[in-house]
């Protein structure tokens, strides 16, 4: 099958020097794209900026801002089995970039900021017929904000975890995840390193994916 995987965080500058990101570290995304990669899948692993190594064999796209994330994703979605976006796409940006450093000022300094492209809602809004898997970073109310994004962003599973601590999550080596589908009871992950959960839900997405094509093929022979 092929994968395609988003991983790390986005950057939308403010000037050339200065930019708004967030924690992400890329470790799960790259965790994904490697137990894929184990399963002797194809994958294309299109990435933000991040300080670590890609899994050997993964065709990595390097893309920088939420529109090119999102430019390099459409153009690729038509040819997937499995989307896994598991970037962390900035919300917001700079409602300008401006040509030159902005000089520091005595006072107070406002940065008019703008939404960014919901990424993962764009995509499932055009034609495909790939296996999505969407991925929710929260601190607060989790499940409550997951099944919304799961319905909201057409999802076929959404992957929400908990972000507020410095030891699990983003930047760290471990991770836990809650896992929805439209049609089954939440399913918690433990605790684990993140090439372990990777593999663990790699499985789950396998088992979904099947379960999907089987009612699919079903409905066809049925009419």
């Amino acid at each position: 099958m092929k994968f395609l995987v988003t991983a790390g965080p986005t950057r939308e500058p403010l000037d050339p020097v200065r930019y708004l990101s967030n924690r992400s570290s890329g470790k799960m995304g790259y965790a994904i794209a490697a137990a894929a990669l184990e399963e002797k899948h194809e994958v294309i692993l299109v990435s933000g900026p991040v300080a670590i190594a890609a899994p050997s064999g993964a065709k990595v796209v390097p893309v920088t801002t939420g529109e090119e994330m999102f430019a390099a994703m459409s153009a690729r979605l038509a040819d997937c089995d499995v989307l896994v976006m598991c970037a962390a796409v900035c919300d917001y940006k700079p409602s300008h970039c401006a040509s030159q450093k902005i000089p520091k000022q005595r006072g107070e300094f406002f940065l008019p900021l703008i939404p960014t492209r919901d990424i993962l809602a764009s995509l499932t809004s055009l034609p495909h017929d790939c296996f999505v898997v969407g991925f929710a970073a929260e601190t607060q109310e989790l499940e409550k904000n997951a099944a919304r994004k799961l319905l909201e962003k057409k999802c076929d599973l959404l992957v929400a975890n908990e972000v507020g601590r410095a030891d699990l999550g983003m930047e760290a080596d471990e991770n836990e995840v809650v896992i929805f589908s439209p049609n089954d009871p939440p399913k918690r992950l433990p605790r684990g390193k993140k090439i372990e959960l990777a593999r663990q839900l790699l499985k789950i997405i396998f088992d979904a994916r099947e379960n999907r094509l089987t009612k699919k093929s079903g409905r066809l022979v049925t009419r």
